[in-house]
């Protein structure tokens, strides 16, 4: 039998080891949702789920899970920023997805509209209004209506694939 053909390991049921396997291979953009607790601390996560979902009205998803760091936040605010990191800004996309109490640590960003923390360098960002959260087992799905929004400098796409960032072209 070939050795890629096959998605089951001892420790992982079926089902779970085939959608590891198979998002490992799925090279996704990466983006950083930010937003601000109810106290106003600045809170974000590194994520790979976002969609285009309509353009008319602008409406964006992601998804997070209801253990993530930052999903008190989210659940409890009204406004999100959504930022598209490209391959100068692969720092940031790391540290956002590392210890929550070092992510706004530093000089790296500025607050934006509604306060909302916008990172430095990034290749675009937009500001929406949370307008639909559905739950999914553990997990949500946010529905955002994009309210404004800019692009900063040029770069290669980021891209996550098989744990690691990259920018197209980049060997695995």
């Amino acid at each position: 039998m070939d050795e890629t053909a096959q998605v089951t390991t001892p420790e992982d049921p079926d089902g779970i080891a085939a959608f590891k396997h198979g998002f490992r291979r799925h090279a996704a953009g990466v983006v950083v949702i930010t937003a601000l607790t109810p106290e106003g601390t600045p809170v974000g996560f590194t994520a790979t789920s976002l969609a285009s979902l309509a353009a008319v009205p602008p409406l964006a998803t992601f998804n997070m899970a209801r253990v993530a760091s930052a999903w008190p936040a989210i659940a409890g605010t009204d406004w999100v920023a959504i930022q598209t990191m490209g391959a100068r800004t692969r720092h940031l996309a790391e540290r956002m997805s590392g210890a929550h109490n070092l992510r706004f640590t530093g000089d790296h960003w500025s607050p934006g509209p509604h306060g909302l923390p916008i990172l430095e360098g990034v290749t675009s960002w937009m500001v929406g209004r949370i307008v639909e959260r559905f739950p999914v087992a553990n997990n949500v799905v946010v529905v955002v209506q994009i309210e404004e929004g800019a692009l900063g400098e040029p770069d290669d796409a980021l891209l996550y694939h098989e744990r690691t960032y990259l920018k197209p072209g980049d060997a695995v």
